[in-house]
């Protein structure tokens, strides 16, 4: 169950991303609750899936996360 809660929550980020980071900060606190439930330390995303898919943006995305308590790792 908490699987299914993390690919609902990651989806939502992939959303927010797309509308120039709404609400990310709620999605980013669900992420870390979503993870916690099922023991993860780490949440994984799609590269391809990103707007800004290059290497600045991707290091970006990974510094905000952690700032926020997520790991982020790319598929």
């Amino acid at each position: 169950m908490s699987e299914d809660n993390i690919a609902a929550v990651t989806e939502d980020i992939y959303k927010a991303l797309a509308n120039d980071n709404e609400e990310i900060d709620l999605h980013i606190a669900r992420l870390k609750e979503a993870l916690a439930a099922a023991g993860l330390k780490q949440a994984a995303f799609d590269p391809a899936r990103l707007p800004n898919s290059n290497r600045a943006g991707r290091k970006l995305m990974q510094s905000y996360f952690k700032k926020r308590g997520v790991a982020v790792v790319f598929e």
